[in-house]
């Protein structure tokens, strides 16, 4: 098992460029499976999760051709071999069962286990089986493998119980490889899923309504192959803001989705929090400054909750928790997604952080606090990265175990933290 260990008390500096978007590269690896043509992805971030779904496409019959240095891979499924996912690899991912769209919409069938990914909370596969069976699959098993089947899907008006990305997502993608015209009402619409509708438009279906709650998707029979170019990370990107806030230090980010930034600026606003974006250069720049919560409206302590796109992403919870142990003030987090996110809080809590945990869901952090290195293990992808920048800012030694986790997010973190001044190795 993989650790990372950090010595803290440095101020980040210097230039950092933001990867390829993993929660847009996911599903664009699964869609490029509904072409018997080449597809490119570029701009794909060098991850675990990428290299698994990859490696998936692969078992399943495609022809893959990676090339890590220009950040591409070019997909060709023109045989598929196989319509059983391979379960090593999918329970280590949940982004697995997006490969039930193309293998449903070629093949008419699909057989897969329960997907894996980060333990955070029960994650339904409800909107992904009740959507297809609108589109004419149907569930046939659903002990410890899930088997669907269909004669031929069709479109249809779909409406969701929650607006699941995933869900949005592996519908959005059989759509595409069925005539007629299916809608999707409360649908997700974070950028990564507009990123997906891009690539699927490019392969020749029709859609409309990306970026809102009601997407129409005017399918074809067949589609054709493409290039398409992953969005940037906005969560890295955010998650290195986080780190060179918490160090006291000063960062300039390129490749940058600046309007998601948009967004995310309210959140950052509540810790008197100010960059500069220069919007056709896709930068930001993240001047040095002191840290302190604004009181909201009836001097009331800020509240920092998430929800679907727009709303704060539940994936920075974790790292604006750990921001705000090192800013005056106090300041309440609302985690309404999952429900086992804010279980990382107890290894903050050990390093002193001044944290009151209230329930599953909300937790009170007060600041600023000195934090101390500790030994404490990664329980997921984005907690871990907290971890690590409660390392950064923490006096002495903190070893962070299950680097693993991490990596299956962010690309080379050490190597790219060290290149900002960190004092971090990665160990196994």
């Amino acid at each position: 098992m993989g650790r990372f260990i950090v010595k803290g008390g440095i101020p980040l500096r210097g230039v950092h460029r933001s990867p390829g978007n993993k929660n847009a590269a996911l599903p664009m690896i699964a869609a490029a499976m509904l072409s018997e043509e080449p597809v490119t992805l570029e701009d794909l971030p060098d991850i675990s999760d990428v290299s698994v779904m990859l490696e998936m496409a692969v078992r399943l019959g495609a022809s893959v051709e990676r090339d890590r240095a220009s950040r591409s891979a070019v997909i060709c499924a023109r045989n598929i071999r196989r319509v059983s996912l391979p379960a090593d690899l999918a329970r280590k991912i949940r982004t697995s069962a997006l490969f039930a769209a193309p293998l449903l919409a070629r093949c008419g069938a699909v057989s897969m286990p329960h997907p894996g990914g980060d333990g955070i909370g029960r994650r339904r596969l409800d909107a992904h089986f009740r959507g297809f069976a609108a589109m004419g699959a149907k569930l046939v098993s659903a002990g410890a493998t899930y088997r669907l089947k269909t004669g031929g899907l069709r479109g249809a008006d779909i409406t969701l119980a929650e607006p699941s990305v995933t869900g949005t997502e592996n519908l959005l993608t059989a759509a595409a490889a069925t005539p007629g015209r299916t809608v999707i009402y409360n649908a997700a619409c974070e950028p990564h899923v507009q990123n997906l509708c891009e690539m699927l438009t490019a392969m020749g279906a029709h859609i409309e309504g990306a970026g809102t709650n009601r997407i129409t998707v005017e399918g074809a029979e067949r589609l054709r192959g493409c290039t398409a170019r992953v969005r940037p990370d906005a969560v890295e990107s955010a998650s290195y803001i986080a780190a060179a806030l918490a160090t006291g230090g000063e960062i300039t980010l390129e490749n940058v989705d600046t309007p998601s930034f948009a967004i995310l600026e309210n959140a950052f606003r509540k810790f008197g929090v100010r960059w500069q974006i220069d919007e056709d250069a896709h930068t930001l720049h993240l001047p040095r400054q002191k840290l302190r919560t604004k009181y909201e409206f009836g001097d009331a302590i800020p509240c920092v909750s998430d929800g679907p796109w727009p709303m704060f992403p539940s994936d920075l919870v974790s790292v604006l928790i750990v921001l705000a142990t090192q800013t005056r003030g106090t300041c309440l987090f609302f985690e309404k997604m999952f429900e086992s996110r804010m279980y990382f809080v107890d290894h903050l809590a050990g390093m002193g952080a001044k944290i009151v945990p209230c329930d599953p869901h909300r937790v009170v952090v007060t600041g600023p606090t000195a934090l101390q290195g500790a030994t404490v293990a990664s329980p997921d992808i984005r907690a871990g990265m907290a971890l690590i920048i409660a390392a950064l800012c923490a006096r002495g030694r903190t070893e962070i175990c299950n680097a693993e986790s991490i990596d299956r997010g962010y690309e080379d973190v050490a190597a790219n933290l060290a290149a900002l001044g960190a004092d971090i190795s990665r160990v196994g």
